[in-house]
């Protein structure tokens, strides 16, 4: 009788889709609803969402919100949310079942919805949920008449899902061959159970047509895999660049181990973290355009600190690289309590602006963040102008001369002092750019330069102290390794696999991939 049931609604939805169905919906559809019989309910729900009308979405939103009455004359009918209900009515019980299933087919209703971005979440909804006979005539109607490319492949994937029931074997062999093309993890699941219980499926040609589908998704899997373990090592390598950069100025150049450099990059982090309080506060309708005004402010401010200690401090410990490692480990440490007591223990929020919010998907499945996309070209323009910097310009030319032979530059007139001040100046404000991009990824705290500062110091000594080419390479290269072994061996061997070649690398080379020419800081 359940069955029976089942086939004459379905029946009547697939009347009505054909194009007679009426403006309101007729009484035989929603009798069962009032009904004792659990699977005539769930079947008359399918039945009505399988309609698309507005009508029937009142009828089902009704239902859900105990809005729907069974009247004294045997009707069933809706009432306003002020009516009264008439005397003798009473009100439709919804059951967990009987509720899943008018989500079920609201979300159906969706996929004729005007918006395309509504369609294709509905679309995406009822993938991996079986199929009602009257939602299969509705998701045919739907893929009709879409055009969105992407809402077509979630129709097709919902098709060809509900056809791995069908009884033919050829309609099934096709089901599988398609979701083996379109389909990705989640639609290799019942594939996956239908090879595995031959009762579900005996006939041979399909269960060739199931195995060959799983190896697709998965050789699908795997590329796709590859590709976003790829572009997040080169995330990850830009992260390294921007956080080494500045350190391969001032102790790749000036020869100085700069501890502090972690607390130079915190220090652009929390520039960046004023500047959007300051937009939030004075200019809130420019508040998306706070990252662009950051990223000056935390190179000035973290120069100007650089400076600041290079004519206090450091100046005075040229060619003593011990007691510059002691005085520089105090300094980090005397400007991480300096922010604690400005700014509370606690970390503070940095918020992505709209812009650098969400990411573009690839692949069918892969993510691709925004924020990292922007990170990976804004490393490539700050390398660039520091290259340009140090190659291009009369700065930069002083700087080469006195970094390789500080007696002949002073001779010839470069004034050293100030040279080495701007070049101090120079690696702590790339410090700052870096620390702007570090706030974009993660929470911004006063210990967030002690997170990089290994891996900083890493990064200079395997590319080669002084050479620009030899730091980015190393970034890219630590950037990429690191994120493919953590797949196969996990995030903690794969670090201690890095470190143990670092250091296997540095005793037979120890002047890292490229040899630095000279230097003289006498």
């Amino acid at each position: 009788m359940y069955s029976a049931v089942r086939r004459l609604l379905a029946g009547i939805a697939l009347y009505l889709l054909a194009g007679a169905a009426p403006a309101a919906i007729a009484p035989a559809m929603l009798q069962p609803l009032a009904g004792d019989d659990p699977d005539a309910r769930v079947a008359a729900v399918a039945a009505i969402g399988a309609l698309g009308t507005p009508e029937a979405a009142d009828v089902l939103r009704a239902l859900k919100d105990d809005a729907l009455y069974l009247l004294p004359d045997g009707r069933v009918a809706s009432l306003a949310p002020s009516a009264p209900a008439p005397e003798g009515a009473s009100v439709i019980v919804v059951n967990n079942r009987l509720r899943a299933a008018i989500e079920t087919a609201l979300s159906g209703m969706d996929l004729l919805a005007p918006g395309t971005a509504q369609r294709l979440v509905a679309a995406r909804a009822l993938l991996g949920q079986e199929l009602d006979p009257a939602q299969v005539a509705l998701v045919q109607r739907a893929l009709q008449g879409e055009q969105d490319g992407q809402t077509r492949s979630a129709l097709q994937l919902l098709l060809a899902l509900a056809s791995l029931q069908a009884p033919q074997a050829g309609e099934r062999a096709a089901a599988a061959r398609q979701l083996g093309e379109l389909g990705g993890s989640a639609q290799r699941a019942p594939l996956q159970a239908r090879l595995e219980q031959p009762s579900a499926e005996s006939d041979a040609a399909v269960r060739l047509a199931l195995t060959d589908a799983v190896k697709a998704i998965d050789a699908r899997q795997a590329r796709t895999e590859l590709v976003g373990n790829l572009f997040y090592g080169m995330s990850l390598a830009s992260v390294l660049l921007l956080a080494a950069l500045g350190l391969a100025i001032t102790f790749g150049l000036m020869g100085i181990i700069n501890m502090a450099h972690g607390e130079l990059l915190m220090i652009g982090a929390y520039t960046t973290y004023l500047v959007q309080s300051l937009f939030r506060h004075y200019l809130p309708q420019a508040v998306e355009l706070y990252l662009l005004a950051a990223l000056p402010a935390a190179f000035a401010v973290a120069a100007l600190v650089g400076m600041a200690l290079e004519r206090t401090v450091i100046r005075w410990l040229y060619g003593r690289p011990l007691e510059t490692l002691l005085a520089t480990w105090g300094i980090s440490l005397v400007l991480m309590q300096a922010v604690r007591t400005l700014f509370g223990a606690q970390n503070v929020e940095v918020a992505n602006p709209a812009w650098m919010s969400g990411g573009m998907t690839v692949l069918g499945s892969l993510v691709l963040p925004y924020n990292r996309i922007a990170i990976i070209v804004f490393a490539v323009l700050v390398t660039a102008g520091v290259w340009l910097l140090l190659n291009g310009t009369r700065l930069g030319l002083f700087v080469r001369a006195v970094m390789q032979n500080r007696r002949m530059a002073g001779c010839v007139g470069v004034p050293t002092g100030r040279i080495d001040m701007l070049t101090f100046g120079l690696g702590s404000g790339i410090a700052g750019l870096g620390g702007v991009a570090l706030s974009q990824l993660g929470n911004v705290g006063p210990d967030l330069g002690q997170s990089y500062i290994i891996d900083s110091f890493m990064v200079v000594v395997l590319g080669g102290v002084g050479q620009l080419a030899g730091t980015v390479i190393a970034a890219l290269g630590l950037g990429e390794a690191n994120k493919l072994l953590e797949p196969v061996a996990g995030a903690v061997l794969a670090k201690i696999a890095i470190l143990a070649f670092i250091i296997i690398f540095i005793q037979r080379r120890p002047q890292g991939l490229f040899a630095v020419k000279g230097r003289s800081v006498e």
